[in-house]
């Protein structure tokens, strides 16, 4: 546990200013991101593994049902504390496949399932050590596999006898653990990732100017942007009824597809509010702040009553309306931040990081 680096995150940088006493926009709006919504995003994240994986082996100590709903309530908390952040896509967070190891997804060909269901069936038991785990694919490491082990064929036996499946779901919540711990320490560390984002010059060697720092933050509401519509929405919602596919829906098993998209769009909305990116507009430019801000609103609202079982939501002809609605908020708020936000502070948008580029 590695609670002083969680309690570090609310210290803030404590980085000079310029030397006309307030730092320039780009190094605000930078500094703002660190401290008040990736720090915070990340401590949030390891604690909730570290409840999670102290649930499971709860719940392998004394297996039942109370306790099975005690450990897959944290599952829920762990799951969306990562999709309120999982827009960060640089940093500690991209080393040794951290990225990959904590949410493998999407698997379209059904690999990472095929892996997890032959871990149960084998009874691997090199699987139920965190260490041991750590070295294996990054399909059987992360969330996807704990929501099969959980909530997938089998997970009845949870609250019975079977303790190899829970032994397994221990250790992935302790990979976990260990995974947000050591992301959250990256962030900690003002010598690292945190000091160059908040420090641009050029003798950094990430970011050179202060219009790469503020590259790199808005790039988050970019991406994250542009994967929530094209990879967590179109991945299973059709252009029409027929082509629906709820089975490739995030987390459908847990019922969560719905709650991690409301929790990416409450990330990035975090993001732009707390990094403080309406604060710098010139006059004639505040009507992009507004825009992006009633365009999450409306977001918000759609996704207000759509049932959490996305195979309910997609039968139900309004509240799949809803989803496609917010498909379309997507794509104008992509396109407010995109063109608009990114000219008003000078910005060229990057290639999408969904391109392979």
């Amino acid at each position: 546990m590695i609670r002083p680096l969680v309690l570090a995150l609310c210290l803030g940088l404590a980085l000079p200013a310029t030397a006309f006493g307030e730092p320039a926009p780009a190094v605000a709006i930078a500094r703002a991101a660190i401290d008040a919504v990736i720090r915070p995003g990340y401590a949030r994240l390891q604690t909730a593994a570290e409840t999670l994986e102290k649930d499971v082996r709860a719940l392998c100590d004394a297996p039942g049902p109370a306790q099975l709903e005690t450990a897959r309530a944290a599952f829920r908390d762990t799951a969306l504390a990562w999709a309120s952040i999982e827009m960060v896509g640089f940093g500690p967070v991209r080393a040794q496949n951290r990225l990959e190891r904590i949410l493998f997804w999407p698997d379209r060909r059904g690999i990472g399932l095929r892996q997890v269901q032959a871990i149960l069936a084998t009874r691997d038991d090199t699987a139920t050590d965190a260490a041991a785990l750590a070295q294996k694919s990054v399909a059987v490491q992360g969330l996807g596999a704990l929501d099969y082990v959980l909530y997938g064929t089998g997970a009845e036996e949870l609250a019975g006898a079977d303790g190899f499946r829970c032994r397994y779901g221990a250790a992935i919540g302790a990979n976990l653990a260990k995974i947000a711990a050591d992301i959250t320490a990256g962030w900690a560390d003002n010598d690292g990732i945190a000091g160059q984002l908040a420090e641009p010059g050029p003798d950094n060697a990430l970011f050179r100017d202060q219009s790469e720092a503020l590259g790199e933050v808005t790039d988050m509401l970019i991406h994250g942007l542009e994967q929530l519509r094209d990879v967590r929405l179109n991945g299973f919602l059709g252009e029409t009824p027929d082509k629906d596919r709820p089975k490739r829906a995030l987390l459908w098993r847990a019922g969560l597809t719905v709650a991690t998209i409301r929790a990416n769009l409450d990330g990035l909305r975090d993001l732009f509010d707390k990094a403080g990116f309406a604060d710098h507009l010139a006059a004639e430019d505040r009507w992009i702040a507004a825009s992006i801000r009633f365009e999450f609103a409306q977001a918000d609202g759609a996704l207000s009553d759509v049932p959490e079982r996305i195979a309910d939501t997609l039968a139900d002809a309004q509240a799949r309306e809803k989803l496609a609605f917010v498909r379309v908020v997507s794509s104008s708020l992509s396109q407010l931040v995109s063109e608009h936000l990114t000219a008003a502070y000078g910005l060229t948008a990057g290639f999408s990081s969904l391109d392979g580029d």
